[in-house]
């Protein structure tokens, strides 16, 4: 059965994701692009007009999804754990929806954001920031969070903690998602040590 132009493109930008995260934008040509996607080289510039336009789409996906769930997030309980909790949930539920280009974000932003094209990464960047310190600051202010630790340092240390799990944690029918955000919750709220 012939695939239509769609799949085509879509295997192609499945075979650029994955190269990417594997090799790194900049070292990965757009023959072994082509080569993996099962094409001439030649054939990809009638799908992509460059080897940026396919990271750009990658990414572009990605941060709209992730954008989409942190707005639910803020828009529902108020409670700073659970506001946590769900904000650690969708992290974790976009890192799985979107392997990849969670790879190609955390390992090629620096790279990215020298091209012109890739400017907005900046701002989303940003973005992301604020939406975890909102949190955490509501968490400090309610006395959830303790306030002798600098917001700032908890969002990196929290930040780097869900989104590098997409290099290590492959979800299982006895460990879902929720149950690592549960647990990723309790360890940042509650700490280590067992209570008495």
């Amino acid at each position: 059965m012939a695939r239509e132009p769609g799949d085509r493109r879509e295997r192609i930008l499945a075979s650029a994701a994955a190269l990417f995260a594997r090799k790194g934008v900049s070292a990965t040509t757009v023959r072994e692009i082509a080569d993996e996607a099962g094409i001439l080289s030649g054939s990809l510039y009638h799908h992509f007009e460059s080897k940026e336009a396919m990271v750009d789409e990658i990414v572009t996906s990605y941060l709209e999804d992730l954008r989409t769930r942190y707005k639910r997030v803020l828009a529902g309980d108020s409670h700073p754990r659970t506001r946590l909790h769900d904000l650690i949930v969708a992290s974790l539920e976009v890192v799985e929806a979107h392997p990849h280009a969670t790879e190609i974000y955390q390992n090629d932003v620096n790279y990215l954001t020298q091209i012109e094209r890739f400017g907005y990464l900046r701002t989303a960047g940003k973005e992301v920031q604020q939406t975890w310190l909102s949190v955490i600051e509501a968490g400090i202010a309610e006395g959830v969070i303790r306030d002798d630790l600098d917001p700032k340092i908890l969002y990196r240390l929290m930040r780097d903690a869900v989104w590098l799990s997409v290099r290590w944690f492959k979800p299982t029918a006895a460990y879902p998602i929720t149950r690592l955000a549960e647990d990723c919750t309790s360890l940042f709220l509650d700490g280590l040590a067992k209570t008495h």
